[in-house]
């Protein structure tokens, strides 16, 4: 069967794209948290004092949580010794990487895929899969962070005039992990003619086993899911089935951790019931919630913007 030619496609330079987010969206770390209720303020309280007593903590997080502007709190907690491990999906990496690079993210997809435009943008696709593929071996966040931090590919130099609100720069300079876990095709970076699938697929897999070797010494740790309700519970129980299948050969368990998830989808089950509730209650369609019970005994879930939780979570932990 013919495949579809890449180099047929009209990319346009990055700068003739409007973006639907900017620089003004960036939460100031130091600036008063939204106001909570007192219940709520107490569930932060709990979770705060669970972050600040496990080893490690492991962030997932989604696209939205860059998009939401909340990107300096993340590399605060990062910098304050607060997380050890970064899991975000190929979207995460993407708006991050706009942002270090020109200050700006987000485009109008109903718009652009209208006029056959939307992801067909050459500087995102270009720098982004030629970093995967020069540093594969670094794994596909490192790839990033390493563009962004050094702002260089090889020898030529690439200007990331707002490298500081980088998460995944600021994690490649800390030594922090940072794993991306993509779906072939779902980002647009698979549009553009540098893109090399035996590269990507070897910078996610090294991803992948990084972090899958986090999750083999996840006792006593914490697993922190913001605003991910697909990768971050599929790769989460790949990973904790293959380090519980050593463990075991080893007559030791995995089960002494923490996992906390945020996101805003309504639910108000207990998930440390032990069961699952009948179809006939909302909470049995937050199907990450549901993995995520299956996965550890100390899991909750924390329904709440994630600009909210993350703000306070900070401001407790300061």
């Amino acid at each position: 069967m013919e495949l579809f030619d890449r180099n047929k496609l009209h990319i346009k330079p990055l700068s003739e794209r409007e973006s639907k987010s900017d620089l003004s969206i960036i939460i100031n770390p130091d600036s008063p948290p939204p106001r909570v209720s007192n219940e709520e303020f107490s569930k932060l309280e709990r979770i705060a004092e669970i972050i600040k007593h496990s080893s490690p903590v492991v962030l997932a997080f989604g696209a939205h949580l860059i998009k939401n502007g909340l990107s300096r709190i993340v590399i605060e907690l990062m910098k304050k010794g607060h997380i050890q491990h970064l899991l975000g999906n190929g979207a995460t990496s993407i708006h991050d990487w706009e942002f270090a690079f020109q200050g700006k993210t987000e485009e109008d997809v109903r718009r652009y895929l209208e006029g056959g435009q939307f992801g067909l943008w050459d500087e995102t696709g270009r720098y982004i899969n030629e970093a995967i593929t020069k540093y594969k071996n670094l794994g596909y966040g490192s790839a990033i962070g390493k563009l962004i931090s050094e702002e260089r590919l090889g020898r030529k130099y690439i200007s990331h005039e707002h490298k500081g609100i980088s998460i995944y720069g600021t994690a490649f300079s800390l030594k922090i992990p940072a794993s991306v876990c993509p779906s072939f095709g779902q980002d647009i970076i698979y549009t553009h003619p540098k893109c090399d699938g035996a590269a990507i697929g070897r910078a996610a897999d090294i991803d992948f086993r990084k972090f899958a070797n986090t999750i083999s010494n996840l006792e006593g740790g914490a697993y922190l899911s913001v605003g991910s309700a697909i990768m971050s519970p599929m790769v989460f129980e790949k990973a904790l089935s293959m380090a519980r299948n050593v463990e075991k050969q080893k007559g030791r368990t995995l089960d002494d951790f923490h996992i906390i998830v945020n996101d805003i989808q309504e639910g108000d089950w207990d998930w440390n019931k032990g069961a699952e509730p009948e179809k006939s209650n909302p909470a049995y369609y937050l199907r990450f919630m549901k993995t995520f019970s299956r996965a550890g005994r100390n899991s909750q879930y924390v329904c709440m913007d994630n600009r909210t939780f993350l703000h306070n979570l900070y401001y407790l932990l300061k």
